[in-house]
């Protein structure tokens, strides 16, 4: 059997990092990491994980870093998982133009940039698999998430229509979305709060000092383990007619049957309590 090549971003703490190590352990894919940081990319490399310096919200670094992985991987790419973003917490209101755009620019844009330098590879080689990390936030909202709302939604926008584009090549584009999950993520998320959300002076004070304290209880019930998303993973990238959609938790299950089924008042009452 030939070694795929797969190509993650976002690889240096997390799900992605997760995922690079656990695929570079196995003799059928040969993983392609990225990471934003130099230092990163220097410790990566020395666990023996393929690490590249490529940074979504630079088209300089996408391009720079994607001609390296081009090199290393001989011109064949099998799959590329866009797992590289992070989430802006916040009140719409709150979210200043440059804090939204800051969001984007890794989420989407940077994303987006990647993804179309790696179809042309695809084309060339009439295969591959695109899939995306994306979030139940992808397809819900929950209050003071509009920003990372906003970008996953837009995620999911652009990769529905990106599948029906590619409907009849034999490149698949795949859509994970997790829930609650064991990671960084939540530690990154409220250094970026601290750092773009003008607390003092918001007149959602009070709420976001409970959510702070609140985010130093631990997990609940329904959090899994990156490893979770990394199951889903390899089922999206062996099957041979892979899902549309994956789901990971129990939360991303019932609200994606929820939302089906309930109309909007009661659905946006349901979300208003969590």
């Amino acid at each position: 059997m030939m070694v795929k090549n797969i190509l993650i971003t976002g690889c240096s703490t997390g799900i992605g990092y997760y995922c690079a190590k656990k695929l570079n352990d196995q003799r059928d894919f040969n993983v392609i990491a990225t990471a934003r940081q130099q230092k990163d990319v220097d410790r990566l490399n020395g666990e023996g994980i393929k690490t590249f310096l490529l940074d979504l919200n630079s088209s300089e670094s996408i391009n720079e870093g994607f001609e390296k992985v081009l090199r290393e991987c001989n011109g064949r790419i099998f799959a590329l998982f866009n797992n590289g973003a992070f989430g802006q917490p916040g009140a719409v209101e709150d979210l200043s133009r440059e804090v939204l755009k800051e969001q984007f620019e890794t989420n989407f844009f940077g994303t987006h940039e990647l993804t179309t330098l790696v179809i042309k590879v695809m084309r060339e080689q009439n295969e591959g698999r695109i899939i995306q990390n994306s979030s139940i936030l992808g397809f819900i909202a929950l209050k003071f998430r509009g920003a990372y709302n906003a970008s996953k939604f837009a995620i999911e926008g652009l990769s529905d229509t990106l599948r029906l584009e590619l409907r009849d090549t034999n490149i698949k584009v795949c859509s994970i979305q997790p829930g609650p999950i064991r990671s960084n993520f939540r530690i990154n998320s409220k250094i970026k709060f601290l750092k773009n959300i003008d607390i003092e002076n918001s007149i959602y004070k009070e709420k976001y000092q409970i959510h702070l304290n609140r985010s130093q209880k631990d997990d609940d019930i329904f959090t899994l383990g990156e490893e979770a998303v990394y199951e889903v993973l390899i089922k999206a990238l062996t099957a041979k007619n892979p899902k549309a959609k994956y789901r990971v938790t129990f939360p991303t299950t019932l609200f994606s049957f929820l939302k089906r089924i309930l109309p909007t008042k009661l659905l946006d009452y349901i979300l208003n309590k969590i």
